[in-house]
C-alpha cells in the first residue's frame, strides 16, 4: 500500500513537473524568439530565416535520433498518397504560422501578440464547421463571441497599436488553426497517429521547404545587402535547440496527461507571458482595459476547453459502450462455427 501511495506521489510530482518544464520553455522561447528578432537586443530582423533555421535544425536532430542514434522510433503506415494529402498541408501552415507569428513581433509587444492568440479557438471553430468537423450550436455561438468580445476590448485598450503587426498575427492565428483541421482530418479521415517526434520528423523538412522558397526572395537580397549576415552561430543554435526542447515537452505532457491538460497549460502560460513581458520589454505598456479584455478572452477559452473535454469524454465512453457490446456478438459467432 505505501509503495503504491508512494508511486502515485512521485508520477503526481512527475507529472507537474513536466507541464512546468513546457510551460516554462514555451514562455522562454517567446521571449528568446523576441530578443534575437529586436532591434535592440540580437538585432537579427529575419523572421523567415529563423524560421527556417528552426525546421532545418528539427530536421536534422530528428534523423539523427530515429536513424543514426536509433533512440527513438519512427512510428510506420506513412504512405506516399497521405504524406501528399497530409503532411505537406500541415507542413505549409506550420511553416505559415511560425513564419508569420515570428514576424508579427517586429511589429507589437510579446503580450498583445499573446493577446490575440485568444482568437485561436473562434479561427479553428469557424474552418472546423467549413471543413464538416464541427456542428454550429448557440452554446458554441456564444462562447466564440465571449472570446472574440474580450480580444476587441483588450485590442481597444492596447497603447501603440501596429496593423501591420496585428495583420501578421492574425495571419499567423488562421495558419495554425487550419494546421489543427489539417491534423483531425488526418487522424480522423487517413486513421494514422504519430508521435511528435515522428511527426516532425516527416514535417520539419517539408517546412523547411516552404520556408526556404520565399526566403530566397524575400529575406535573402537584404541579408546579402548587407554584406554580413550577422550570423551568431552559438545565439541561433541555441535558439534552435530551445525550439526543439519544447516540441518534445509537449510530447511528454501529452503522453503523462492529455491534450487538453497542454490546452490548459497553453492559458497560464499565455498570463505568464502578458505579465512578465510588460517586466522585460520596454515596448509592453499594459493598460487596464488591456488586462480585463484578454480576461474576458480567457474566460471564453477556458469555457471552449470545458466544452471540448465533454466532448472528448463522451466519445471516448460511447466507443468503450460499443466495444463492451461487439464481444458478446464476437463470442455467438464463434459458438456458432
Amino acid at each position: 500500500m505505501a509503495d503504491r501511495m508512494g508511486k502515485l506521489v512521485r508520477d503526481e510530482v512527475v507529472t507537474y513537473f513536466y507541464i512546468l518544464l513546457y510551460i516554462a520553455l514555451s514562455s522562454g522561447q517567446i521571449f528568446f524568439n523576441k530578443w534575437i528578432l529586436s532591434s535592440k537586443e540580437i538585432n537579427f530582423p529575419y523572421p523567415l530565416g529563423l524560421t527556417l533555421l528552426h525546421m532545418v535544425f528539427s530536421s536534422v536532430l530528428c534523423f539523427i535520433l530515429t536513424k543514426v542514434l536509433k533512440i527513438m522510433k519512427v512510428e510506420e503506415g506513412m504512405t506516399a498518397e497521405i504524406y501528399a494529402t497530409s503532411v505537406i498541408p500541415i507542413g505549409a501552415m506550420f511553416a505559415m504560422t511560425l513564419w508569420l507569428g515570428n514576424t508579427a513581433y517586429l511589429y507589437i509587444s510579446v503580450a498583445f501578440a499573446q493577446m490575440l492568440k485568444a482568437i485561436m479557438p473562434v479561427a479553428v471553430f469557424i474552418l472546423g464547421v467549413a471543413a464538416g468537423l464541427e456542428v454550429m450550436n448557440c452554446r458554441m455561438l456564444l462562447i466564440m463571441s465571449v472570446i472574440s468580445l474580450g480580444v476587441l476590448v483588450a485590442s481597444y485598450g492596447e497603447i501603440s497599436i501596429n496593423w501591420i503587426g496585428v495583420v501578421y498575427q492574425m495571419g499567423g492565428v488562421v495558419g495554425e488553426a487550419l494546421r489543427l483541421i489539417f491534423m483531425e482530418i488526418f487522424v480522423k479521415r487517413k486513421g494514422l497517429k504519430l508521435n511528435p517526434i515522428s511527426l516532425m520528423y516527416y514535417v520539419s523538412p517539408c517546412s523547411a521547404v516552404c520556408l526556404f522558397i520565399p526566403w530566397i526572395f524575400l529575406e535573402k537580397p537584404k541579408m546579402d545587402a548587407q554584406g554580413s549576415w550577422n550570423f551568431q552561430p552559438l545565439i541561433l543554435t541555441l535558439n534552435c535547440l530551445c525550439t526543439f526542447a519544447l516540441n518534445l515537452s509537449v510530447f511528454l505532457v501529452i503522453s503523462h496527461t492529455s491534450a487538453l491538460t497542454i490546452r490548459v497549460a497553453g492559458v497560464v502560460k499565455d498570463w505568464v507571458v502578458v505579465l512578465l513581458s510588460a517586466l522585460l520589454f520596454a515596448d509592453t505598456k499594459l493598460t487596464i482595459i488591456n488586462l480585463f479584455g484578454y480576461a474576458i478572452a480567457i474566460a471564453g477559452v477556458a469555457a471552449y476547453n470545458n466544452h471540448k473535454l465533454k466532448k472528448e469524454a463522451s466519445r471516448s465512453s460511447a466507443d468503450e459502450s460499443q466495444h463492451e457490446q461487439s464481444i458478446p456478438l464476437a463470442s455467438s459467432s464463434n459458438s456458432d462455427q
